[in-house]
């Protein structure tokens, strides 16, 4: 048997009875081995688990890293810290940068940037613009974007109004790539902010229905069984549209569905006091709509989880809330802040395993680790019993705009490998 170059030691792992060690060999994984306190790994570099729990590399599908345009917001280099901090292995950067990523010599400068900054990794993958510019007139060069790297397709913000040019993208991108789409109607109330109802009444803000997301992905869906052709839901947000899927599912439809942390774990109660770190798109809506989403996750009908990180600077969030931006900074913060559910059994730690990390890089074809022979070692020790407050100087992103800052988490990530290269450690030891 080959020797061992890297041990980790005595952790534990969801799902697994007992304590293991990792054993990594040439960036892969060897052997997921019993532990045993007697035996040791003389010529191997030993990394002491200390119990804690032992995870697959997350995988983020859905994040904006804002570069190359406004870095002043986030840059590659900040956003895939983050990433490293918060346990993400891969990282899906969308499209609406300045330029947008519409081809292939954007793809290539980002690819670049983060060889740079991150040589060992977080791995970045960029997603293509859907149409040119955005724009939603004309597709975008997406044969050239996926030889360039892009591993999916996306209008990302802009929602292609046109359902013919939308037709025709879901049938070129194909044989290519996924399409992942924000599924928002565009003539109601877009990007407000805000969910139609009472919250948005009581604090007079214009607000936009659940009705604006959910007729889109009705949209989506009859496309894609028309066409045979895949769609990628991004952000659910609500009941109506967990329905939606839900039907479609049952129908054999080649639909797949996301939601976020934000989505699970606040409402638009939490806009009360015109908190515009609260402002996303889609908004957070009612406490029926987050049971929804929860129990949606939990079933499979929401395949995956993914961040929709989006930061901002300090002043695109400290002006009169319909000024505001929309966007929570999440990287940093989504596998601690998900632990609540964990501790309040509303979620298993093998349902974050597969809604993070496992289902999203089946879906998008990316590296993944299952603990067997010859997976990448792409993994994270986390401590779900060690607390940490959030404030600006704990997150590594530039984006510091989210709801969380001040609040005490419990769940935190000490270390971060790729291919067996350590990305992040609270242990200088390490």
């Amino acid at each position: 048997m080959t020797s061992p170059a890297l041990a980790v030691t005595n952790v534990r792992v969801p799902g697994r009875d007992g304590r293991f060690d990792l054993l990594v060999a040439g960036g892969r994984v060897l052997e997921l081995a019993s532990h045993d306190p007697a035996v040791t790994y003389a010529d191997a570099r030993n990394i002491d688990g200390r119990g804690l729990l032992l995870l697959p590399g997350l995988t983020d599908a859905h994040t904006h890293l804002r570069e190359p345009g406004q870095e002043w917001k986030e840059d590659i280099a900040s956003g895939l810290a983050a990433a490293a901090a918060g346990g993400f292995t891969n990282v899906m950067c969308m499209a609406n940068t300045k330029p947008v990523n519409d081809n292939a010599s954007v793809t290539r400068l980002m690819l670049r940037r983060a060889e740079v900054a991150w040589p060992n990794g977080p791995r970045l993958f960029p997603v293509g613009a859907l149409t040119v510019g955005l724009a939603g007139r004309e597709l975008s060069p997406m044969g050239e974007l996926r030889e360039a790297g892009c591993v999916a397709f996306s209008n990302d913000g802009e929602p292609v109004a046109d359902t013919e040019i939308f037709r025709r993208a879901l049938e070129y991108a194909a044989d290519l790539a996924p399409v992942i789409d924000h599924c928002e109607d565009p003539f109601m109330a877009k990007g407000s902010g805000a969910n139609e109802g009472a919250a948005s009444a009581r604090l007079g803000l214009r607000g936009q229905p659940d009705a604006a997301e959910a007729i889109q992905v009705a949209r989506d869906i009859l496309l894609a069984e028309y066409l045979r052709a895949p769609v990628h839901l991004a952000h659910v947000s609500c009941r109506r549209s967990v329905e939606l899927i839900a039907a479609a599912k049952k129908r054999g439809a080649p639909v797949t569905a996301e939601t976020c942390p934000h989505y699970l774990l606040m409402t638009d109660a939490a806009l009360f006091g015109y908190d515009t770190m609260a402002k996303v798109n889609p908004p957070l809506r009612t406490d029926d709509d987050r049971a929804a989403l929860l129990d949606a996750l939990c079933q499979g009908v929401i395949d995956i989880l993914a961040t929709d990180h989006a930061p901002h600077a300090a002043h695109e969030k400290e002006t009169p809330f319909e000024d505001a931006k929309n966007g929570i900074s999440g990287l940093d913060t989504a596998l601690a802040s998900l632990w609540g559910l964990v501790r309040r059994g509303r979620l298993s730690p093998e349902d974050i395993v597969l809604r993070f990390a496992w289902r999203p890089a089946e879906i998008f074809g990316l590296p993944v680790n299952r603990f067997a022979p010859g997976d990448p070692a792409d993994c994270i020790l986390f401590d779900p019993d060690e607390s940490w407050i959030v404030t600006p100087e704990t997150l590594r992103s530039k984006g510091k705009n989210t709801p969380l800052l001040g609040q005490s988490l419990t769940g935190r990530v000490m270390l971060t490998m790729v291919a067996g290269a350590v990305v992040h450690s609270l242990d200088p030891s390490a």
